[in-house]
């Protein structure tokens, strides 16, 4: 699983590289980190945080309730995989949202200033 996260305007891509009983290792930018049990029983809570509804490849959700900050993209638009789409402001952060395909955007269903709830569709590709 990847994230990534826009940090008072510092970008931060974090990887699960491995997941384990007892240990879990993450990678941030380049560096690798290493939990123990503990650690991991907090992180798991984090994680509920993130949709419970699954996305089609061609739709774009919400991973967490927010609003809308910027849209980059315009309907017609062509996209590719990892290609930012919008901003997503939640608890003082701002969360770039990414497509996760290649494709033409068929829909935006969200406006800039928009408040969105967790598992919202925002993005319709074909």
């Amino acid at each position: 699983m990847k994230l990534r996260l826009d940090i008072k305007g510092k970008e931060y891509e974090i990887e699960m590289l491995e997941e384990g009983e007892d240990r879990l290792k993450i990678k941030v930018g380049e560096k690798e980190f290493s939990f123990g049990k503990e650690e991991k029983e907090k992180i798991a809570v984090a994680k509920t945080t993130f949709p419970k509804r699954s996305f089609s490849k061609k739709e774009i959700g919400a991973p967490i309730a927010g609003i809308i900050s910027e849209i980059f993209v315009k309907e017609g638009e062509l996209v590719e995989k990892d290609q930012k789409v919008l901003i997503l402001s939640a608890m003082k952060m701002e969360n770039e949202i990414v497509s996760e395909c290649s494709g033409k955007v068929k829909e935006i269903l969200v406006k800039k200033d928009q408040e969105i709830k967790e598992g919202d569709i925002l993005i319709v590709l074909v």
